[in-house]
């Protein structure tokens, strides 16, 4: 069986304006499409940091197997087969 959501590491540079300086980031989401992971990293790093989109750089998007990813969170959530809401 296909699978439709797939595993994306997103990679690139932002840049800290309150430490005065650039932090490299590399962040694994699932999505349907590379431009959804993108903007899932642009929301959560806007978020977490308080940065603007202009203040965030995607340097790669890469899809990656099962094998690469180190987040139980996201394994769990490939493996789900369904999700009953009550």
């Amino acid at each position: 069986m296909q699978r439709s959501v797939r595993i994306y590491r997103v990679s690139g540079l932002m840049n800290l304006h309150r430490l005065g300086r650039k932090q490299n980031f590399s962040i694994v989401v699932t999505a349907l499409k590379a431009e959804h992971a993108i903007e899932r990293v642009l929301s959560e790093l806007g978020s977490r940091h308080k940065l603007k989109r202009t203040d965030i750089v995607i340097k790669e998007v890469k899809e990656i197997s099962e094998e690469e990813v180190n987040k139980t969170e996201v394994l769990n959530l490939i493996q789900t087969n369904k999700v009953v809401l009550s």
